[in-house]
């Protein structure tokens, strides 16, 4: 049986059809490296570079000499504008919207068509999707003429998560079309973990030549130094370690994530950027207290990519780009082997080699060296917005921020504000005049000396902001504190002087929010008297 695949990216969906048998007879992506690395993985299929939405809207005649008829049609729109982690899932849908009604118009088109011989086909995106994606597309909504219906979500639509069909990878998707349902192979007793993935590639820096057996793949296996992309570190900054910590382990009310990554669990979704310091870094261990980043062979191996599949970017990000972007050929292999189950077909009882494209050029990433990353200091306008670390009681924290600043002047103001919850309606914003009389007389003078005392440190705003802007090691070899080392210095005190018990205490105010845990309470009395103190330099 005939694919065609559409967003082909590097070729991971048509990877698992390439796996189970079907012949690959045409693909097409606008990114020229997600082009090159489907040539190079998979010679003698019509890959073209070439916009959908152009496709799409082709006249008849040029429409049919381009794509030519396949039984099945597979496609994975960029999911970026769908995605939870883009603006917190409320980034612009326009673009991401017009694109899979692109993919639709396609399907439609070889559907409805006198002849067809089109009998599956699959949608691939992020679970937000759906909610974007109409019960029915009729011929008039797509801009065709006729008087069909294509309903997407009927038939096996649903969510899938990767790491149920092989791939070491807790990837869920939304899969819509028409296809039978793939059987899961795992359960969460015995999904590939990510430690398993590490285990079966080595030290990234192993200089041997043994045998290396691909763990998603038993009958697979390559010489160690003929593994792309493989032999490198990208070794992170301790500036980049502590950025990333404190996102993934004090971000608001976001939960707390492993640092470094869990290994007894498969790996997180992989990012199509390989980035450091974000809460979605994915961060390994290193040496010691050493720390880095993911090779982009770990991640392929993550994604569920062979070994010998290789990616023709001519940089690391490029490299990360394709294999983040991919749909894994696991969950993809799931979906063809349920087909061709349907269709009473053979499916290979071995991994089918990849024969690459010997005149597609390769750029291996394997002895690569990469210099640690130098901190480098903050513009002088530099916003800032974070609360007491690990300091959340019932929801509520006290944020410190300078966004209130009229930066075009550099006109620099500090403000503290309690926050409560989050979400459009729930989430609050509370500047409570709160009087020093709130603080229960046993604390008033520890809390009275603790302000007298940092206030040497922190001598007027725009002092402030100045350390703020200046590198870690700059701060670290100075008097003065700033954001960072304020907040800390706060938590510190509140801690040291006052029981957790105690800091859940709830004290009652003359105002909104009415009443709030002390810890809270002593945490914004001390960030309020000193921000008010610098105001008056």
């Amino acid at each position: 049986m005939r694919v065609s695949d559409f967003f082909c990216g590097g070729g991971g969906f048509s990877e698992g059809f390439r796996q189970a048998g079907f012949e690959i007879v045409f693909a097409v992506d606008k990114w020229g490296p997600a082009v090159c690395t489907y040539k190079g993985n998979k010679p003698g299929v019509n890959v073209i570079k070439d916009d959908i939405i152009r496709i799409s809207n082709l006249p008849d005649e040029e429409f049919e000499k381009l794509v030519p008829d396949s039984e099945i049609i597979i496609g994975s729109p960029p999911c970026q504008s769908f995605s939870h982690s883009n603006k917190s899932g409320n980034a612009d849908k326009t673009i991401g919207i017009l694109l899979i009604e692109a993919y639709l118009r396609i399907v439609a088109r070889k559907k409805f068509k006198k002849g067809s011989v089109l009998k599956y086909w699959v949608l691939e995106n992020v679970p937000g999707v759906k909610n974007y994606i109409k019960d029915e597309y009729t011929a008039e909504d797509l801009g065709l003429e006729g008087d069909f219906v294509l309903k997407p979500h009927g038939g096996a639509s649903g969510k899938y998560n990767a790491k149920y069909f092989g791939a070491p990878t807790n990837r869920e998707r939304y899969l819509c079309g028409e296809f039978p349902k793939p059987v899961p192979t795992r359960d969460d007793n015995n999904v590939v973990t990510l430690k398993q993935v590490l285990d079966s590639l080595g030290d990234p820096l192993r200089e041997d030549n043994e045998e290396v057996f691909d763990i998603n793949y038993p009958g697979l296996s390559l010489k160690n130094q003929d593994i792309t992309d493989q032999h490198y570190v990208y070794e992170l900054a301790d500036f980049e370690c502590k950025t990333a910590k404190r996102l993934k382990q004090d971000k608001g009310y976001m939960g707390k994530m492993s640092f470094p990554e869990n290994l007894d669990k498969p790996a997180r979704t992989v990012m199509a950027t390989m980035t450091a310091s974000a809460r979605e870094a994915m961060i390994l261990n290193y040496i010691g207290n050493r720390y880095r980043l993911p090779t982009v062979r770990e991640t392929a191996c993550m994604m569920s990519f062979p070994l010998d599949y290789w990616f023709y970017g001519k940089s690391k990000g490029i490299k990360h780009t394709l294999v983040g972007n991919a749909v894994p050929p696991k969950l993809a292999y799931a979906i063809a082997k349920a087909i061709a189950i349907e269709e009473h077909k053979a499916i290979p009882k071995h991994y089918p080699r990849i024969s690459h494209d010997e005149s597609i050029p390769f750029f291996n990433l394997n002895g690569a060296s990469f210099e640690i990353k130098k901190e480098r200091r903050r513009r002088s306008d530099a916003k800032f917005k974070y609360h007491i670390p690990y300091l959340i009681i019932d929801s509520y924290r006290v944020e410190l921020t300078n966004y209130y600043s009229d930066f075009i002047n550099k006109d620099i103001h500090w403000n503290t504000e309690i926050h409560y919850s989050q979400g459009k309606d729930k989430a609050k914003v509370f500047t409570p005049d709160i009087s020093f009389q709130v603080i229960p007389l046993r604390y008033k003078e520890a809390v009275h000396n603790y302000i007298r005392k940092v206030k040497k440190r922190i001598p007027d705003m725009n002092t402030f902001q100045e350390v703020y802007c200046m590198t870690t090691e700059e701060r670290t070899g100075q008097h003065y504190y700033g954001p960072y080392e304020l907040l800390a210095s706060t938590k510190d005190f509140i801690d040291s002087n006052i029981s957790a018990e105690e800091q859940q205490e709830y004290i009652f105010l003359g105002e909104a929010p009415n009443s709030i845990p002390l810890g809270i309470a002593v945490g914004y009395v001390i960030l309020k008297r000193i921000v008010i103190q610098m105001g008056r330099v």
